[in-house]
């Protein structure tokens, strides 16, 4: 199984919606693939210029790892040296704050979602509703 644009599209949508709910700050949303390539990217009116790429970080060092952001942000409190190093890497695209979220079937790795914006805590909680709604398995780490 693959993630399909239309896929993409409607958990960005349902992450847009879930922040509405919750009355949160102007997110940006980016969707990848398994390999981590951009399908969707998703920018609310008002979002800062960094944002665009924050999101991306989150979702991509997610997939490059095969772990949830906060799963990442754990380890870079545990061993900072080694995530500088796979930030290095990784050429700046990885992002180890909550908020990077790894969309899972079967227990395979079908994506992620970086979410940025709002507090961490509140990115990944949207990034977990959507990908629960379409019935996915959220890994946040």
């Amino acid at each position: 199984m693959t993630l399909d644009l239309a896929t993409a599209q409607r958990l960005a949508e349902l992450c847009l919606s879930r922040a509405k709910d919750l009355a949160l700050k102007p997110l940006t949303i980016a969707v990848v693939d398994s390999a981590g390539q951009l399908i969707v990217l998703f920018r609310q009116d008002g979002t800062s210029l960094m944002r665009p790429d924050i999101a991306q970080g989150k979702a991509k060092g997610a997939i490059a790892m095969g772990l949830g952001s906060r799963a990442l942000y754990n380890r870079a409190i545990e061993q900072p040296y080694f995530i500088q190093s796979m930030n290095a890497l990784a050429g700046g695209y990885l992002v180890p704050v909550p908020g990077g979220v790894l969309i899972r079937a079967e227990n395979a790795i079908l994506g992620a979602i970086g979410i940025t914006g709002d507090s961490s805590d509140n990115d990944e909680a949207c990034a977990i509703h959507a990908i629960e709604a379409l019935g996915f398995a959220a890994d946040g780490g």
